[in-house]
């Protein structure tokens, strides 16, 4: 699929036809993350900072479950 770089502003963007927004399951509004692969880029909904994150913070409720239970009371 061809695209083209237009002017937004002072800025540069890529219109995205909606067919691609289907295929990627977003929508006006939503982001996108821009993943550097050895391919070339990838764009895509899944964002590493806050999967990571999520990872975290999940394991934190695993271990703190008690502490977590006492301080919802």
């Amino acid at each position: 699929m061809k695209l083209k770089i237009t002017a937004i502003g002072n800025s540069a963007g890529v219109i995205l036809p909606k067919e691609l927004l289907a295929r990627l399951r977003v929508d006006k509004g939503d982001e996108l993350h821009a993943l550097e692969t050895p391919d070339g880029i990838r764009l895509t909904t899944y964002d590493p900072v806050l999967a990571a994150q999520m990872e975290v913070a999940e394991q934190v409720m695993r271990e703190d479950r008690q502490l977590l239970r006492k301080l919802a009371e």
